[in-house]
């Protein structure tokens, strides 16, 4: 055998390997309509906040607080149940199986850090600190993103990184949270989600 055919087995079993360890049909698309929803959750707050807050866009009070609670709380779901079907979707279209070690190590890395800063975001809430919460759902949303890299599309990380400087700057700068949020759950998604569309799921 020639070395190339020696580098080509070796690059294969690579490959086998990785494949075996890493749950790899996350899908691009899912990421692109993430990005939608959260533009257009984002664009329906900011609408309810400047119409019934008397134009100050960081104040909440009353019903338009909890309205934009449920309005994050949808795109959350929107965005977890895009992600369910179109991976799945992807998965089967791959041979890949949905749920085993792979997907079950990427899943626990992923959450853990995402329900420890979703309890802490719910702390910070009851105590009045409504600008530390967009830095703060950005940096636990990246460190999960990191996380579970380590068991999926490692190129996730990248987002993660983005996800938490961004986070960082709104925590310096809580006056602009909502659109350093805007940036990173909206925007970002769509450019990431399209990009990894485009490497991966055109394939």
């Amino acid at each position: 055998m020639s070395n190339e055919d020696y580098l080509k087995d070796i690059s294969e079993i690579k490959h086998l390997m990785n494949k075996s360890s890493r749950f790899i049909s996350l899908s691009g698309l899912s990421g692109i309509l993430a990005g939608i929803y959260a533009l257009i959750g984002a664009a329906v707050a900011y609408w309810l906040v400047i119409s019934y807050s008397d134009g100050i866009l960081y104040i909440f009070h009353g019903w338009v607080f909890w309205t934009c609670i449920s309005i994050l709380l949808m795109v959350a779901f929107l965005s977890a149940v895009t992600g369910i079907i179109l991976t799945t979707r992807k998965a089967k279209k791959n041979g890949e199986k949905i749920w085993d070690n792979s997907s079950k190590r990427l899943l626990f890395n992923f959450l853990v850090p995402l329900v420890v800063g979703g309890i802490y975001c719910l702390i910070i809430l009851s105590q009045g600190r409504y600008g530390q919460t967009g830095g703060l759902m950005l940096i636990f949303y990246g460190l999960a993103l990191v996380s579970a890299s380590k068991y999926s599309i490692g190129d996730i990380k990248y987002l993660g990184y983005i996800e938490i400087v961004l986070g960082l700057i709104a925590s310096y700068y809580p006056g602009y949270g909502f659109w350093l949020w805007v940036i990173g759950f909206g925007i970002m998604h769509i450019i990431y989600g399209t990009w990894m569309h485009f490497k991966y799921d055109k394939k």
